[in-house]
């Protein structure tokens, strides 16, 4: 089994078996149908991945890898807030008629900062203090920025990352106000170890841990029948994460950069309610 699903597989548990449910409560999220989507959800959760050891993507189901990091490249290379610079529908529902989900996510890390040692957005002041000064403790982004919340689409639900680095490893702390646990838990955890190993080559580093900790994790009314079925399935061990070493340049990395070796997964067979 590996650590992703014995992971997914205790949060899940958890959350259905002691979680609490807002049922009685009105709720912002709604299905295509316009009823309310309900949640029950657990607070606090905190899971480590040891990226060392192997990539921690789930068996239980497929999760779409190219998706993720395309998301994630758009995010932190182009630093884009359009869904014209995504290979994917997955903002649209939250986009202007312009393509624009705001001042949200990508453009708040292309945002340039002033600084001691220079002018720097977010992305590179990261990349420059692993550069030369990887021991510090100030390794920090930060999308969650409350003058510009009235202009986002969407509030940011991955907000925060904290890097460090010890003994040579690269390790960061994804923080994460909000959580679906069924459609977002296993994207953003590839997501942020994709980044990770990113850094971590670009800068002469080994890929560490990622620690994420996740404040509001909940499954949707409708996905908990969905998520009793993935739970019944026997894990595959993981697969191995094959990254091009020629890369050294972190704005030079591409989708195609990245390959799995051995992904063994259960196919789900139905397609997933999206509440919005």
């Amino acid at each position: 089994m590996s650590q992703a699903d014995n992971i997914f597989i205790q949060n899940c548990r958890q959350i259905i078996d002691e979680g609490f449910w807002d049922s009685g409560h009105d709720v912002r999220p709604r299905w295509p149908d316009g009823s309310a989507a309900h949640t029950v959800k657990a607070f606090g959760i905190v899971n480590r991945y040891r990226l060392r050891e192997e990539f921690p993507i789930l068996t239980l189901r497929k999760t779409n890898l190219r998706g993720a990091i395309d998301e994630l490249l758009w995010i932190w290379q182009k630093k884009s807030s359009n869904i014209s610079d995504l290979n994917s529908h997955i903002w649209d529902a939250w986009a202007d008629a312009s393509g624009s989900i705001g001042k949200a996510y990508g453009y708040q890390l292309g945002v340039r900062h002033r600084y001691a040692e220079g002018d720097f957005d977010q992305v590179d002041r990261v990349l420059h203090d692993l550069a030369r000064n990887p021991l510090s403790r100030r390794i920090v982004t930060n999308l969650y920025n409350h003058a510009d919340l009235h202009e986002m689409r969407l509030y940011p639900c991955a907000h925060s990352v904290t890097f460090n680095v010890a003994g040579g490893r690269l390790n960061a702390v994804l923080s994460q106000r909000s959580q679906d646990m069924l459609l977002a838990n296993n994207w953003n955890v590839c997501q942020y170890a994709i980044l990770i190993h990113m850094l971590a080559q670009v800068s002469g580093l080994l890929a560490g841990e990622l620690v994420h900790v996740i404040a509001d994790a909940h499954i949707y009314d409708r996905h908990v029948p969905i998520v009793e079925r993935l739970l019944g399935n026997r894990p595959y061990a993981a697969p191995a994460l094959a990254v091009n070493r020629g890369v050294a340049n972190f704005y030079d990395f591409a989708v195609d950069d990245f390959a799995l070796d051995g992904y063994m997964f259960h196919r789900l067979g139905e397609k997933i309610p999206v509440a919005v």
